[in-house]
């Protein structure tokens, strides 16, 4: 770290943008050398029927050297490629430093629709001579700005808007230090209320000495609603409440949890329920003669759960109140150390795999456990059926080391595996459990040297898909065209005498 507290204030602005022009040549400096492998790895078709394509195996290289999902590393490429053949002139502006990132990404994402080459230069040249005069724009101002020269030579080309019909979607967030989750949600009207209305009558299924506040009811109501049940278990505690049975959310639908043994030990939290209580004057009193002294239930360790596939955390109270109203609660057997004798693993031992890794063991891939093909890092019959040499991979990657030469794996006892790509670079992952739970002694037994050499080709085939990547992305862009194209008709027809 430099000092900047010397500087004068027209310094320490001007180094601001000094370093953000700095900033806009080097992003422009990745995704030209992210084309350049586009370039390399998909340039040819041979393999364009195979589910997991070229542009999937070069996405696997780009989000294991960046540190980026398989979907932001998918779009980087999309930009790159866009930048390398569509926009040189944009292109030019970003390497020089002119353009943003945020800029350049917005001009990618509205000329998409532009086919005819002639019209696409003509595009490119005009943003690109406007563009150094925009200054500052909102991201909406940014896009009028870019869809007033599409629009001027390709209307059919201008990105509308969805209709907001057709942009219906639920979305469920999880908040992984919170226990909670968010949904945020657009439905048809007469979907919406007939949503509004259910979670109101079975928020109102419980007694009146429930002690959740209605917008708690509601809230639950909607885990019950999704578990099948049309009413609350009421948290009354009084033995004769007559609402309250059970409401199915427990046992219904399999989520799995995992969580230390001492869970067991938690009761449920009152205060997780009602208004909270009042808020008082808290003062601190720090004496220079003794330490402070921590509260236990203050401590940053206190028994949690884990959801599986990086899901979130679990609070203690809330597993208890789950306990209490009837989820199944068993003990993670240990594996033997003895490898199993067949090639499917056992159902404990496909379960305590699944538990120590909780997603795809791909660099950056959150694909949960849970969806994922349990895979021989050896394999079989050359690498035994064991812990040590089980992980988790989703289909997409399973696929990408079974099928495409480069992409290596080596499996250590403690389920840390160490990925080769096809440049030889190294990347080293470790069970989510790792991370989430380190008490946890994953460490199983150390396998000898695998009997024979595996074979480097195996009978089975690659799964092929009906439509190419390339022939999708034709039929959405002739598709959104088609619905601009009778917009063009309906805003130019001329006006009735």
């Amino acid at each position: 770290m430099f000092d900047t507290r010397s500087a004068s204030d027209v310094s320490v602005v001007d180094s601001i943008v000094d370093s953000a022009h700095a900033e806009n040549r080097e992003a422009a400096r990745r995704l030209a050398w992210i084309g350049e492998l586009v370039a390399r790895r998909c340039s040819d078709d041979e393999h364009a029927h195979w589910a997991c394509d070229a542009w999937d195996a070069a996405v696997a290289e780009v989000s294991a050297a960046l540190g980026l999902t398989s979907g932001r590393a998918s779009n980087e490429m999309l930009m790159a490629t866009a930048l390398r053949h569509r926009l040189p002139r944009v292109a030019e502006l970003f390497l020089a430093g002119s353009l943003s990132y945020r800029v350049c990404e917005a001009i990618t994402d509205r000329t998409y629709l532009i086919r005819d080459r002639e019209t696409l230069m003509l595009v490119d040249t005009a943003i690109a001579q406007d563009a150094q005069t925009w200054g500052a724009l909102s991201t909406l101002k940014l896009q009028r700005a870019i869809d007033f020269w599409v629009n001027r030579y390709d209307p059919g080309a201008v990105r509308q808007v969805r209709s907001r019909s057709r942009d219906r979607d639920v979305i469920v967030t999880v908040d992984p230090g919170a226990g909670t989750a968010e949904i945020i949600g657009r439905l048809s009207a007469t979907d919406g209320e007939l949503v509004k209305r259910t979670l109101t009558r079975i928020a109102y299924s419980v007694c009146d000495d429930d002690p959740r506040t209605m917008a708690q009811r509601r809230s639950d109501a909607m885990g019950a609603m999704a578990a099948g049940a049309d009413r609350l278990a009421c948290l009354c505690d009084n033995p004769d409440c007559p609402a309250a049975d059970q409401d199915g959310r427990a046992a219904s639908v399999v989520v799995h949890v995992l969580a230390d043994a001492d869970v067991l030990e938690s009761v449920p939290d009152p205060d997780m329920h009602g208004e909270g209580p009042e808020p008082g004057p808290v003062e601190w009193v720090l004496r220079d003669d003794e330490p402070a002294a921590v509260p236990e239930s203050a401590s940053p360790r206190g028994a949690t759960g884990v959801m599986t596939g990086n899901r979130g955390i679990v609070p203690a109270p809330l597993l208890a109140e789950l306990i209490k109203a009837g989820a199944t609660v068993r003990p993670l057997r240990r594996p033997k150390d003895q490898p199993e004798p067949q090639y499917r693993p056992s159902t404990a031992l496909d379960e305590w795999v699944r538990m120590r890794d909780m997603t795809c063991r791909f660099p950056n891939c959150d694909v949960p456990a849970e969806l994922c093909d349990v895979d021989h890092t050896i394999a079989w019959p050359f690498g035994p059926t064991h812990p040590s040499n089980l992980a988790c991979k989703c289909r997409k990657h399973h696929l990408l080391k079974t099928f495409w030469a480069g992409w290596s794996d080596r499996q250590n006892p403690d389920g840390t595996i160490v990925w080769t790509s096809p440049t030889g670079r190294t990347y080293t992952t470790r069970p989510g459990s790792h991370l989430l739970m380190p008490t946890w002694n994953t460490t199983t037994a150390t396998l000898p040297p695998p009997t024979g050499q595996p074979p480097t080709a195996i009978g089975t085939m690659m799964p092929t898909r009906r439509t190419t990547r390339a022939a999708q992305r034709a039929q959405r862009i002739t598709a959104e065209r088609k619905l601009n194209d009778a917009r063009v008709a309906e805003r130019t027809r001329p006006p009735p005498f």
